[in-house]
């Protein structure tokens, strides 16, 4: 795997949890084209990497998650730009979304616009106490371009996504967490532990089983409740075609752990 980038670090463990770190601190982690390049790169590679179990996505530093996108560079764009930079974060965002294996987004501070939307791409957001989040792009002169609109109406529903989005309003992690933006709040300090925590849990999971498991929830989400229904239980029959089914069923009845093998 080539890991040599500017913007982003990344790091995983020998229980195959992977940290992905997003790294412009002194710009507040503000999305850019490098970014959002490198960050396609490293999914399209941990793709291919048969260690992942799980990935924690974060900001580096204290002060923010993702500040939102870089004003100074968006704000000098062609219609032409703007329209090929659309596309590309459409495309890493649905990459993120659509990742075989869980995202969980561990949101310190700022979590705005650009931010937000990525933190939304994830399955599981946690944040922490001090994490402030929003789509404020209306006080721009624009609006969210980066699913903002979308999933945010599928996550909190479609009227307070819309007080959200029209207002540019800014809120904080409890208040995330009411609205169901945020599946937890932590103080600052233990946010990584938290997520480490979660991700192990999910880490000991039979990973072909994790995987039907995201597929069955995404894709059948997006289709009408009957096809959604039909499209759960050919999953559901997959999970019999393998090893860890038996393992799992035979260790519930033997009353210990099982001790998947992801076959």
């Amino acid at each position: 795997m080539d890991k040599q980038y500017k913007t982003i670090k990344f790091s995983i463990d020998e229980s195959g949890i992977g940290v992905i770190v997003l790294n412009r601190p002194e710009a507040l982690n503000a999305l850019n084209l490098d970014m959002f390049q490198e960050l396609d790169r490293l999914i399209e590679e941990l793709i291919e990497d048969n260690r992942i179990r799980v990935l924690i996505l974060t900001g580096a530093g204290e002060k923010a998650f993702v500040a939102g996108t870089d004003i100074n560079v968006m704000k000098g764009l062609e219609i032409s730009e703007v329209s090929e930079r659309t596309e590309m974060v459409k495309q890493v965002q649905g990459k993120i979304e659509e990742f075989p294996v869980p995202i969980i987004a561990a949101v310190n501070g700022l979590a705005l616009g650009g931010g937000c939307e990525v933190a939304m791409s994830c399955d599981i957001r946690i944040a922490a106490t001090n994490a402030k989040f929003g789509q404020p792009e209306i006080n721009l002169g624009i609006i969210p371009g980066g699913g903002g609109t979308q999933r945010l109406a599928r996550l909190i529903g479609i009227s307070r996504a819309k007080e959200l989005i029209f207002t540019g309003d800014i809120i904080d992690a409890e208040r995330a967490y009411e609205l169901g933006l945020v599946d937890r709040i932590v103080p600052p300090g233990k946010l990584m532990t938290e997520a480490r925590l979660l991700a192990s849990r999910i880490a000991e999971k039979s990973l072909p089983i994790l995987k039907l498991a995201k597929a069955s929830v995404n894709y059948g989400y997006s289709l009408d409740s009957n096809r959604g229904l039909n499209f759960e239980m050919k999953c559901f029959n997959a999970c019999f075609k393998t090893e860890d089914q038996s393992e799992g069923m035979q260790a519930f009845m033997e009353r210990r752990k099982p001790v998947f093998k992801d076959r």
